[in-house]
């Protein structure tokens, strides 16, 4: 049986057990209350979980067109049918008129199951309407995914406000700080998650009745209504204090917010210049905090990295022991044993923007998984340029997965055109991989590892480097 959560309006005990029953008759388990009065109906339609009235239509103290009246009153857009014992024809017309959904009459009660069956499948499709009305309402001024206002609304109100009694109004500009690094190495879903985060931050410190939007993908505007320097400066401490007890907690990817001010009290000074000025001294903030913040979040993805075992372990510590002594070997530069040293330690990098369901998978790669593996040199190398401890290596980073023979990624380098560093350390992390456990596999043995290299020397790898890193090997 279907449940129906009914208010009945009714002052007779007979009449009412007369509706349950031919209720129950149609298919429906009725959970109801029973009222006579206005101020009873008022009561029961606070209670959100009634679904329709049924309601007598004339009773002493109390009437359906009365309890119409109610029901439009209370915002409530739920059915109402009128269930008489006699109405007339006019009298019925008017109430549909009114409003009332459809009228039964007492000996008719065999039409009272279809007709609430009826009216609750429309009134479902009334619900449905008005909440994709209220979406599309809420969307057309609103972000979505701040749930902040928009550009849109945000011009919208600059211009209401123009010459208002609102005066001094202060135009806040903010910025999330080095979001296209996050985006490129964490991917758009952290990203995401970023850009909520600071929006949180920065509406936490709105006082009420001041007007917050995102204009852009990582632009902030608000508006301070009746708020001077004084205020503004407390809002920017504000959001500076809400940062920093956020990066206190979540180290492993601070966040950063760029932010500038400016303030009219001037009517006639156009709010669009205001924002331009706002707009400035942001930028100005932004250019004295971003290396600072950008060197924040790539030790923030270096540490992530250690975590998920590619720093850890002692693998960064060997490749960079084995690569030093390679490079000696062969004569490398100062500089270029200083480029070396730091390829081994952090050039797995953008292994940070790879799920670890295709990093620790413990069986062989899919063809679209290993689509997704293939982009870690590139996600490195971005990130690798954005921080200026890294820039000089992030050429090396995004080559390091090349091979001798032109068959590597990502861009089918061949031979010499792969910088040593490159060739050297494809050498020493294949030979440290294949000594150690994978999830995917148990470790070679020292003398499996070194057949593996020379059978894939002159393809693979660099024949004239795997000569050398096998005669430091029999050292």
């Amino acid at each position: 049986m279907e449940l129906l959560k009914v208010i009945i309006v009714e002052d007779s005990e007979d009449d009412l057990m007369l509706l349950l029953r031919a209720l129950k008759k149609g298919g429906f388990e009725t959970v109801y209350v029973r009222v006579e009065t206005e101020e009873g109906l008022r009561q029961a339609l606070e209670n959100e979980q009634w679904q329709m009235v049924i309601s007598d239509h004339a009773m002493p103290r109390f009437s359906a067109p009365e309890a119409l009246k109610v029901l439009k009153e209370s915002g409530r857009d739920i059915p109402f049918i009128i269930v008489s014992g006699t109405i007339g024809e006019e009298i019925a017309v008017a109430a549909m008129k009114a409003g009332a959904h459809d009228y039964i009459l007492k000996d008719k009660l065999a039409r009272l199951a279809p007709a609430v069956e009826r009216e609750l499948r429309d009134a479902a499709v009334r619900e449905r309407q008005r909440r994709y009305e209220e979406q599309i309402k809420f969307l057309s001024i609103h972000d979505q995914l701040t749930g902040l206002y928009n550009r849109v609304y945000f011009e919208n109100e600059l211009k209401r406000l123009e010459g208002s009694q609102s005066y001094p109004i202060t135009i806040i500009s903010a910025d999330l700080d080095d979001l296209k690094l996050i985006n490129d190495s964490l991917g758009q879903k952290e990203g995401d998650k970023i850009i909520v985060t600071c929006a949180e931050i920065l509406k936490k410190s709105l006082r009420r009745g001041d007007i917050l939007a995102r204009v852009g993908g990582d632009e902030f505007l608000a508006v301070l209504l009746m708020a001077g320097q004084e205020e503004a400066e407390q809002y920017v401490e504000a959001v500076n204090e809400a940062t920093k007890a956020y990066n206190d907690i979540n180290r492993e990817l601070p966040i950063s917010i760029s932010i500038g001010f400016s303030t009219s009290n001037d009517p006639s000074v156009s709010l669009e210049e205001v924002v331009k000025e706002a707009d400035t001294v942001m930028r100005l903030d932004k250019q004295n905090r971003s290396e600072s913040a950008r060197s924040q979040v790539v030790k923030a993805l270096l540490a992530a990295l250690s975590e998920r075992d590619y720093i850890a372990g002692g693998h960064a510590e060997r490749l960079n022991e084995l690569c030093e002594k390679i490079g000696r070997v062969v004569g490398l530069d100062r500089q270029s044993l200083s480029y070396l040293s730091l390829l081994a330690q952090v050039h797995d990098l953008g292994k940070v923007g790879i799920p670890d369901s295709i990093l620790f998978k413990d069986s062989g790669l899919t063809d679209d998984e290993w689509v997704i593996m293939k982009r870690h040199p590139e996600i490195g190398c971005r990130i690798a340029q954005s921080s200026p401890d890294l820039s000089s290596i992030a050429d090396l980073i995004l080559k390091h997965h090349e091979k001798w023979d032109g068959s590597g990624y990502p861009l089918g380098l061949k031979g010499d055109q792969i910088p040593i560093e490159c060739r050297i350390l494809a050498i020493v992390d294949a030979y440290d991989a294949m000594t150690n456990d994978r999830p995917y596999r148990k470790a070679k043995s020292p003398a499996e590892a070194i057949a593996e290299l020379k059978k894939y020397s002159g393809k693979q790898f660099d024949p004239r480097l795997v000569e050398t890193f096998l005669a430091l090997y029999d050292e």
